[in-house]
C-alpha cells in the first residue's frame, strides 16, 4: 500500500509541475477579469456538478466571507445550492437546464459566468456558458483532459493536463484559491495598480 500511495503522490507532482508551468497567465488574467467585474458592481456566478459543485460553493464562500485578508464581502453566487430551483428545473424541464435558467435570470453584461467541468463536456455547464457567450457576458472555465466543448465558449479557460478526475479537481481548487488571493491583492493590496479604470 505504501507504494500505491507513493505512486499517487508522484502523479500529483507530475500534474502540479505541468499546471505551474502552464497556468500562470490564465490565473492572472482570470483574477483581473473578476476584480474588474467586482469594481464595476458585477457579480460572479459559479457552477459545476459533483465535486465541481462543491468547488463552486467553496470559491463563492471565499469571495462572500473573506479569503486571507479582512475586506468587504464580494458578490459571488454558487448556482448549485438552491434545492428548490435545482429540483423544479430538473422536474419541469431537464437537468441540462439547471444552470442555464439561473444564468438567464441572474446574469448581465457586468457579470462573470464561471463554469467548472473536469471533462469540459457537462451539458448543463455547456448550456449556461453558451448562453453567456452569446449574450456578451464574460465567461471563465475550469476543465481537464482536452478542454472538451468548453474550448469554444470561454473567454478564459484553464485546462488541467490530465485524464484523472481527482488530479484535475485538485488543480481546480488550487487555481480557485490562487485567483481568490490575487483578487484580494488586486482590489485591496499590493497589486491595486493593476485594476482597469
Amino acid at each position: 500500500m505504501e507504494s500505491f500511495v507513493d505512486s499517487v503522490f508522484e502523479e500529483m507532482k507530475d500534474v502540479l509541475s505541468k499546471f505551474v508551468a502552464e497556468s500562470k497567465h490564465f490565473l492572472i488574467a482570470a483574477a483581473q477579469e473578476i476584480a474588474n467585474c467586482f469594481m464595476e458592481e458585477g457579480k460572479v456566478l459559479i457552477f459545476g456538478n459533483g465535486g465541481s459543485a462543491a468547488d463552486a460553493q467553496h470559491i463563492a464562500a471565499e469571495f462572500i466571507n473573506r479569503f486571507k485578508i479582512e475586506r468587504p464581502s464580494l458578490p459571488a453566487i454558487a448556482l448549485t445550492t438552491d434545492t428548490s430551483v435545482l429540483t423544479s428545473i430538473s422536474n419541469d424541464y431537464d437537468f441540462d437546464q439547471v444552470f442555464l435558467k439561473q444564468v438567464m435570470a441572474l446574469a448581465d453584461e457586468k457579470d462573470v459566468v464561471w463554469g467548472i467541468s473536469t471533462s469540459g463536456n457537462s451539458p448543463n455547464v455547456i448550456n449556461a456558458l453558451r448562453f453567456a457567450a452569446n449574450n456578451g457576458i464574460k465567461t471563465i472555465g475550469f476543465s481537464g483532459k482536452d478542454g472538451g466543448m468548453m474550448k469554444g465558449l470561454c473567454d478564459l479557460l484553464l485546462v488541467v493536463d490530465s485524464d484523472n478526475t481527482p488530479r484535475i479537481q485538485e488543480m481546480h481548487i488550487a487555481a480557485g484559491h490562487i485567483i481568490c488571493e490575487l483578487v484580494d491583492e488586486i482590489m485591496f493590496g499590493r497589486f491595486s495598480d493593476m485594476l482597469e479604470m
